[in-house]
């Protein structure tokens, strides 16, 4: 009788873990087991470039995880910090080659944060040869999509006398629309929307400032 009712227990006490998942994720955290970290979450740390240091705080308990994601499941945004912890040897052993293929993917994929990424990376001449051409591909198409970063770097470059003037009007126009906290991210965009407009005919310039 008295191991019939120790099992019920263990039974109820299993039912409360599954319908209280908050709980026992704080559980595995006492114990010291890291939680694979929600899309949501992961995409916060990429924007924030703070993904490869997470990832090295978590002692790389979760780099198998982060594997299957990327490799099987084709996740974009794990294909990124895999591929970017392959290219810089973050927890596994340093395969530049792989790594941009998985960044690639994820960009290919329509993640912003990868766009961005791969045309930084082009702009940059970081991993693979200085293209300012593929830099603006795939800057504007991240910009396209929202990602400040890409929009501001793509301004940064018709400044810099790259690109067509043609953009300008869409560029100023996102960059005029755009929400940050960030106090360099806003600074960056106050000088780039300046130097937009010395380039833009006034008519323009009041056209991409009218209301979304």
């Amino acid at each position: 009788m008295k191991k019939f009712v120790w099992s019920c227990s263990v039974i109820i006490l299993s039912c409360a873990v599954l319908i209280r998942p908050t709980q026992a994720q704080e559980a595995l955290t006492e114990l010291g087991v890291v939680q694979l970290y929600t899309q949501d979450e992961l995409l916060e740390m990429i924007r924030s470039n703070t993904h490869l240091k997470r990832v090295q705080a978590d002692d790389c308990q979760l780099v198998k995880d982060i594997e299957a994601r990327a490799d099987i499941m084709k996740l974009p945004a794990y294909q990124f910090l895999f591929g970017d912890m392959l290219a810089f040897g973050v927890c596994v052993p340093k395969n530049a080659e792989r790594g941009w293929d998985l960044m690639l993917a994820s960009a290919l994929q329509g993640l912003p944060e990868g766009l961005e990424q791969v045309g930084r990376y082009y702009q940059q001449g970081k991993l693979v040869q200085k293209d300012l051409t593929k830099a603006q591909h795939y800057l504007y198409e991240a910009g396209a999509m929202g990602n400040i970063n890409a929009q501001v770097r793509l301004a940064e470059l018709f400044l810099a006398n790259q690109g067509s003037p043609a953009d300008y009007e869409t560029v100023y126009r996102w960059l005029h629309h755009a929400v940050t906290a960030d106090k360099d991210l806003h600074a960056r965009i106050e000088k780039a929307l300046k130097g937009l407009a010395s380039r833009m005919p006034e008519a323009v310039l009041t056209r991409a400032k009218k209301p979304l």
